[in-house]
């Protein structure tokens, strides 16, 4: 049974910055594709960057730059680092892993 458990997520002011965290029981991130998607209300679920078993790192235009994917050394837990932020990066934020498994996700508030 795979569980993806996100954290980090809150209210921040815009240029602020926060990081997110997804850590993963049943499944080793490191062996497979994972990525953090966001949805926003009203809104279609995106995906916003993505990391692959070989640690090569995609990410959506409207975030380059400014977000950060990575996992730890043991495989287990993902990040996004998400700098400059604006209120247009307001959303639920979720990690899911292999294209299967989704967590519950972690809102992110940007204020103006």
């Amino acid at each position: 049974q795979v569980q993806l458990v996100e954290s980090g997520g809150g209210l921040v002011q815009a240029g602020g910055s926060l990081r997110l965290s997804c850590a993963a029981s049943g499944r080793t991130l490191s062996n497979y594709w994972a990525g953090w998607y966001r949805q926003a209300a009203g809104k279609q679920r995106e995906l916003v960057a993505a990391i692959s078993w070989s640690a090569s790192t995609t990410y959506a235009d409207s975030v380059k730059g400014r977000f950060t994917i990575s996992r730890d050394n043991a495989g287990n837990t993902m990040y996004l680092q998400m700098n400059s932020l604006k209120p247009e990066d307001t959303a639920t934020y979720y990690c899911n892993v292999g294209g299967d498994y989704w967590g519950k996700g972690t809102l992110v508030t940007v204020s103006s």
